[in-house]
């Protein structure tokens, strides 16, 4: 660590000397390096007017043309003249062309820049500038002076100016120091990258930085006790006192607690905390006894380093990064005591707005977890961003939070009052697979966020995802949720939101029944995760949703020349076909694009030379058109999924995946039936639009006899309806039609279909009252029902005669 005393700025309140009225009448033009100066230069030359103006005479100008003083790597030694060429810079007035042409050069210059000057030749610019500026000072061709960067205004509204003091200053700009500081970065864990960036540059540009004061609170200068040691340099190594206050204090915080070990204030020589922090110092000389001496050293030797540093975004470039320096000065061998990681975060917004007492967008921490409770404030919080990007506390979004845990905690209590009504037995079924496999993912996807705080994508993969996965399972168990799935779901999800919402984790904790609390059990472990079975179950999902869209719009009554348009009837049947391999045509793109990828590491040539390679194959030459939107599909979707979209066949049998799911999608589209067949059974319009993972579909609507169903039961609500029956059908699909058309039937197996002994008579008969099943005939799951359409005429059979069942229909519901 290295101190200096030197001149610094102080602001005092005297009279302006700003602007026109602060001013040596020397400006310095750099024509070859400055965008603005050659501008200017070139506008002298080429404007008389300009020249007669100002009474600038032709000698001063026309003669001169920029003199190369720097070297730039990629701009050469007239970089200025250079980046206004490139800008198209035609003048002084170009204003926003000269600021991009600035931003261009002088960074750049300054950095990466070689004098080309004698003296200075070979060279670095940002070495040179401090010897430049003490030749000139010593010579006598320069001055210190120093001004705010904008104008700056007292409390007392006078305007401030800079004056030059006497001041200590940290030289941070000390090679082998800086240097150290930059390892100590290598290993620092920063949880960002824009974050380590801001380190890298911070470290970069350090120079001399001001350390002292003459008022207010700190520590005294050991060497020069006039001044105060200013805190964003005094509190970088304040957390090593940290492992051992409770010891000394005794864990009060005013200073007024007695010392557990008895050591009084004045014992705490520079000696024993040496013998503290360093291990290789000697035992000082002191009546501390050596025991407590020793504990406190095994304190310090046990809680540091300190593993993480939480702290604003805006402290990187200063108070972060004086951290860093001051450990590896405390430590410079000892790279086992330099910090671990720093945790950069954003400011925080409310509503979208910067929060202001003035405007009323402000909200205290009491009024927050008055407003939303505890946990309801942490989840905002949390969901509110991560990183270095500002997070936004939106108050809308923590109402909804609220609600999200009050569903949440109203669902665990219902599942817990219904459990004997799920599904037991083995948890073997498609959607049982691919929820635990979900639940799995999701555990150790969350358990990496938490341990990157990352909070918000923990709160995203560990509540919202996770919630989500529940849902889809509801949905789509059509054979009920399983028991042991469901409780499994209650409890990780618990385990998972604990961190942000430890108070209702609790509650819910309890309400599973155990007895110890959350706070003493271990996080849940994941299970095996089959990646194939989650994208199958993706599959599933994006499948059902095409086909609904697809029905939609089948259902889109076309119109005629006129512009009228009929009705198009509901279908009723609907043909998925699903392909095992692509068409011809799509696999020769898909081998080519694959071919590419795996000899290129994994970048594919642009849109041109894949057009060229493609059509100079004649089997392709009719498909041209339709090639290169599917190459440009496949490119959009390697990037989203990787890899995989290359492959030939998909990784799970498609079919089976919709076979196992039939139930699920006849219900979802309200459908009669689906069946699912493979391409290379359709004709060749379907071969050539269907591919494997993108089924195709054909909707139709099966023509059947309409019949009349009618309940006789009292007092139930159950209503006469009409029902079409269809060839083929049996009593499971008629009952399940029925109960579309009828919303009051809740249970299938309890419903009974019956026909009349005599179907003419039968119907006309008034039915006796608790005589419901008298003169009729019950129909067996067995049965088939056989339509004849021209006649409309319905019969039924088993393997005996068919009999005529009239237009009129019994069921019953038990």
């Amino acid at each position: 660590m290295s101190f200096t005393p030197q001149n610094h700025v102080s602001l005092t309140t005297e009279p302006n000397l700003k602007d026109e009225k602060n001013s040596t009448g020397i400006v310095t033009s750099v024509p070859s390096d400055a965008p603005d100066d050659i501008a200017a230069l070139r506008d002298l030359k080429k404007k008389q007017a300009l020249r007669e103006k100002f009474g600038i005479e032709d000698k001063m100008v026309l003669p001169f043309e920029p003199v190369p003083i720097i070297e730039i790597p990629g701009y050469g030694n007239l970089s200025a003249p250079l980046v206004c060429d490139e800008l198209k810079i035609q003048s002084q007035n170009d204003k926003e062309k000269l600021t991009e042409a600035k931003e261009k050069v002088y960074l750049k210059g300054f950095y990466e820049g070689i004098m080309l000057v004698d003296g200075y030749k070979g060279q670095k610019v940002q070495d040179v500038k401090k010897p430049i500026q003490k030749m000139m000072v010593e010579k006598g061709e320069a001055m210190i002076y120093m001004e705010p960067e904008k104008q700056v205004m007292s409390r007392s509204a006078d305007e401030c100016v800079v004056a030059l003091c006497d001041q200590w200053y940290l030289d941070y700009g000390e090679a082998e120091w800086k240097q150290q500081a930059n390892e100590a970065l290598k290993s620092l864990e920063t949880f960002c990258d824009e974050t380590r960036r801001n380190f890298e540059a911070t470290l970069a540009w350090l120079q001399e930085h001001a350390c002292s004061r003459t008022y207010g609170l700190g520590t005294r200068l050991p060497w020069d006790e006039q001044w105060l040691i200013e805190s964003l340099s005094d509190s970088t190594i304040y957390m090593a006192y940290y492992t051992v206050a409770h010891l000394l204090q005794g864990g009060v915080l005013n200073g007024q607690g007695a010392s557990p070990l008895a050591i009084k204030p004045e014992q705490m020589t520079r000696e024993v905390w040496d013998f503290i922090f360093f291990k290789m110092s000697p035992f000082p000389k002191t009546d501390i006894p050596r025991e407590h001496l020793q504990r406190l050293r095994r304190e310090f030797e046990y809680w540091y380093p300190v593993d993480v540093r939480v702290s604003g975004k805006d402290l990187v470039p200063n108070h972060l990064s004086y951290y860093l320096y001051n450990h590896v000065a405390m430590w410079p061998k000892d790279s086992g005591k330099w910090p671990q990681a720093v945790r950069a975060n954003g400011h925080l917004l409310l509503n979208s707005e910067k929060m202001s007492k003035s405007t009323g967008n402000f909200l205290t921490l009491s009024q927050a977890i008055d407003k939303f409770s505890a946990d309801g404030m942490r989840l905002a919080l949390a969901d509110a961003g991560d990183t270095v990007e500002d997070a936004n506390f939106v108050e809308t979004m923590a109402d909804a939070g609220i609600l999200r845990l009050y569903t949440w905690v109203e669902w665990v209590k219902e599942m817990i009052a219904n459990q004997n009504n799920l599904r037991t037995g083995p948890a073997d079924t498609f959607n049982d697979r691919v929820f635990s496999s979900e639940m799995n993912a999701a555990i150790l996807k969350t358990e990496q966020h938490y341990e990157r705080m990352m909070y918000k994508e923990a709160l995203k993969s560990g509540f919202f995802e996770f919630q989500a996965a529940k849902d889809k399972y509801r949905e789509l168990a059509i054979e009920g949720m399983h028991r042991d799935l469901v409780f499994k779901f209650i409890e990780r999800q618990t385990l998972l939101l604990a961190p942000i919402c430890p108070h209702l984790c609790e509650h819910t904790w309890g309400l599973l029944g155990k007895t110890s609390s959350l706070m003493k059990a271990s996080w849940p472990e994941a299970g095996p995760v089959d990646e194939i079975l989650i994208r199958s179950s993706q599959y599933l999902m994006e499948t059902a949703h095409d086909l609904r869209l697809r029905l939609k719009a089948y259902m889109l009554p076309p119109k005629n020349k006129k512009g009228d348009s009929k009705p198009v009837a509901k279908p009723s049947h609907c043909t998925i076909y699903v392909a095992k391999s692509y068409p011809p045509w799509q696999h020769s793109a898909l081998s080519l694009l694959g071919k590419h990828y795996k000899s290129n590491n994994g970048i594919l040539p642009d849109n041109k030379a894949i057009a060229n390679e493609l059509g100079a194959q004649p089997e392709l030459k009719k498909y041209m058109k339709k090639v290169m939107p599917f190459v440009a599909m496949i490119k959009e979707n390697l990037e989203m999924n990787g890899s995989r979209v290359l492959d030939l066949e998909l990784e799970f049998d498609e079919r089976a995946v919709l076979m196992e799911n039939l139930v699920y999608l006849t219900n979802s589209l309200e459908l009669e039936q689906i069946e699912v067949l493979f391409a290379s059974e359709a004709d060749d319009k379907v071969k050539e639009d269907c591919c494997p993972g993108k089924p195709f579909c054909v909707f139709r609507s099966e023509p059947g006899v309409s019949i009349l169903f009618i309940n006789p039961q009292p007092c139930n609500g159950l209503f006469s309806t009409k029902v079409e029956v269809r060839q083929g059908d049996s009593v499971d699909s008629i009952v399940r039609r029925l109960a579309k058309v009828n919303r009051l039937i809740k249970d299938l197996s309890r419903v009974k279909l019956m026909r009349y002994e005599d179907p003419i008579l039968g119907p006309r008969r008034v039915p006796v009252l608790g005589r419901e099943e008298q003169g009729k005939l019950s129909i067996s799951n067995k049965d088939v029902f056989n339509v004849n359409l021209e006649q409309k005429k319905v019969t039924v059979a088993d393997s005996g005669p068919a009999v005529n069942i009239g237009d009129t229909l019994v069921y019953l519901v038990h």
